[in-house]
């Protein structure tokens, strides 16, 4: 799933390419992806494009003064962008690509959805806030605002497991699954700490790691093609999806946690004093 660091490279893809440009079509393969009715898609046709902003994993293309594209690519979606778009025509449920976006320039991009289980939403609406996905978003946890202080108020008095929490859109806004595994283990910290119960040495330590961690792969990110930002990604783990390899810090083997439709990544040696953690189903450390 593309999170804060790729999105905001896909932001800033698009907007150093598509701000100015008007579109001239947008074509709807999947009718399912497309979750409002008002505005009308074709309320985008000869709309030109102001700006991108991300709002969390949520990316968001201003059009005019009242309209905006905004699009989540959830787990599986991405986006294909063309100097020239294809001029084939798009066969419903006979290919990956859910909407088509063409510009006046002849560029153009697709979102696309690999797999059977089809999570990727599109929205045309007058503000953004009126996304409901938008509108419960936490904090960005590389806002200003979202300071040290403002982080250990949100994890006071909380028993979520810290895991949880920072992949809880409602309460920090783009971070999932694989960065979220980073940022524990740049902290030293066990997935299933309790968030009540970190010291203020376990707060400074997670706020450094989330910040280091999420800067890190923004600037990697920066500056590469759509093309590139999964590779990109990938080389830029440590312990997510590496099940098996060698911890990079401890040289300890890396540890996999699976759930129903996901998986966790860690490392005994450097994350939970050496024991290694349990099948989540079980709910408990091996002894």
């Amino acid at each position: 799933m593309p999170e804060m660091p790729e999105v905001q490279g896909l932001v800033d893809f698009l907007a150093a390419r598509a701000v100015g440009r008007t579109v001239t079509r947008v074509s709807v393969a999947a009718i399912a992806a497309l979750k409002t009715f008002d505005p009308p898609v074709t309320a985008l046709q000869d709309a030109r494009i102001t700006a991108v902003a991300r709002h969390g994993k949520f990316i968001d293309l201003a059009l005019g003064d009242e309209l905006h594209l905004i699009f989540h690519l959830a787990k599986a979606g991405w986006l294909r962008w063309y100097d020239e778009l294809p001029t084939t025509l798009i066969k419903p449920g006979r290919s990956p690509i859910a909407v088509r976006v063409a510009l006046d320039d002849g560029s153009g991009f697709d979102l696309t959805e690999a797999g059977t289980k089809k999570s990727l939403a599109v929205y045309v609406a007058r503000h953004p806030g009126d996304v409901p996905g938008i509108a419960r978003l936490g904090p960005d946890p590389l806002d200003p605002a979202f300071t040290r202080e403002a982080f250990a108020a949100l994890l006071a008095g909380r028993r979520t497991q810290i895991k949880g929490l920072l992949r809880d859109q409602g309460l920090i806004a783009g971070i999932g699954n694989a960065y979220s595994d980073e940022i524990l283990h740049a902290a030293k910290m066990s997935p299933y700490a309790p968030a009540a119960n970190l010291d203020d040495a376990d707060v400074d330590r997670l706020y450094d790691a989330m910040q280091g961690t999420l800067r890190e792969a923004i600037d990697e990110a920066a500056g590469k093609p759509p093309a590139d930002l999964k590779d990109a990604k990938r080389r830029g783990m440590q312990v997510h999806a590496r099940r098996g390899e060698a911890c990079p810090v401890c040289g300890d083997t890396v540890r996999s946690v699976f759930f129903a439709d996901r998986s966790l990544e860690y490392c005994p040696t450097c994350q939970t004093g050496g024991k290694v953690l349990a099948d989540r189903r079980l709910s408990r450390l091996l002894k």
